[in-house]
């Protein structure tokens, strides 16, 4: 015979309505509670029915995901961690990239408002306002982006780039350039805040250039700017970026560091693989991710909370060999 809630809520010790809850809306029960019940479902090979349970809840059991480039190396960390910690909560995710369209966004959001029950929105590209719209209506965490009236989680990329420029500065460099992102990307700006404060701190020359795409064909396209430039380092608005500046200095034989000290972003997998290895500021994608599903979850168990819940992650300077002495 199928094993029932109510098989479930004798094994635990539980009421079958709390057997409900724990495994529909986990946050509105005590943790030791929803450990019993979570191990005797596992002991007893209990599967809720999704369909089912959607009808009693009114809930689908998934959430959605919108980010701007499922290949960009930086997205799929944080999509992995999303998924697995939904997954503790059985919660099944939907996964939408815009590549980089603004326009592409909201028209996602709408489409996939009715089968989820909140979103995620990774590094949103489309304007507050469009955004804002949606207020009220499907509970939405965004990451990597701060949005009035929104849960938010980011990763400190303004103190990030402080401690990219401090390590500069003590390196002897004087004049640096920056290879911006996407016009639009809430974590550019963010990123120029600590590049123009630091700079101005040490009394250092900023030369601004971009923006360019976040990709390596981004980076390969500023290099020659880069290099027309007086800059003697370069910070890049994400590895990808930086991995294109240094794929150009090299074919024209610019030594880095020797000629150019190079610096990135987000500290992919790929950072540390090259040659000489990529300086960069590292975040902890994993982290973003798993702290943007308990954040959702908190919304979605109770939508009347407060909602300018804000998580900011440390960002960490990693020294490798692409850069060294002015």
């Amino acid at each position: 015979m199928a094993v029932t809630i109510k098989d479930v809520a004798r094994l635990a010790g539980v009421s079958p309505s709390s057997v409900c809850r724990a495994l529909t809306n986990p946050h509105q029960v005590r943790p030791e509670t929803r450990q019993r019940v979570e191990s005797a479902a596992r002991n007893l090979g209990y599967a809720p029915n999704r369909v089912a349970r959607s009808l009693i809840t009114g809930r689908t059991g998934n959430i959605g995901v919108v980010l701007p480039d499922l290949a960009n190396p930086f997205f799929p960390s944080v999509v992995k961690s999303i998924q697995t910690q939904a997954r503790r909560f059985d919660y099944a995710v939907f996964l939408s990239d815009t590549d980089e369209d603004p326009a592409v966004e909201v028209p996602l959001i709408r489409a996939l408002a009715k089968q989820v029950d909140g979103f995620l929105l990774c590094s949103p590209r489309a304007a507050d306002d469009e955004i804002k719209a949606f207020a009220g209506q499907t509970p939405m965490v965004v990451l990597n982006r701060r949005i009035t009236g929104f849960p938010s989680v980011t990763a400190d990329s303004a103190d990030g780039m402080r401690q990219a420029v401090g390590h500069l500065h003590a390196l002897g460099h004087r004049r640096i350039a920056y290879v911006a992102g996407p016009r639009a990307s809430w974590s550019n700006r963010d990123r120029l805040r600590g590049i123009k404060s630091a700079t101005t701190a040490y009394e250092m020359e900023l030369v601004e250039i971009g923006n360019v795409a976040p990709t390596v064909e981004g980076g390969t396209a500023a290099a020659d700017l880069v290099v027309a430039s007086p800059a003697t380092a370069v910070l890049a608005y994400n590895d990808l970026v930086a991995l294109g500046l240094l794929n150009r200095l090299q074919a024209r034989g610019i030594a880095v560091p020797g000629r150019i000290s190079v610096v990135g972003f987000d500290d992919i997998l790929l950072a540390g693989l090259v040659s000489p290895g990529l300086t960069t500021v590292a975040i902890a994608k994993e982290n973003i991710g798993r702290a943007g599903v308990e954040l959702l979850l908190d919304l979605m168990a109770d939508p009347q909370r407060p909602t300018a819940t804000r998580r900011v992650l440390p960002t960490q300077l990693i020294v490798r060999g692409s850069t060294g002495p002015r």
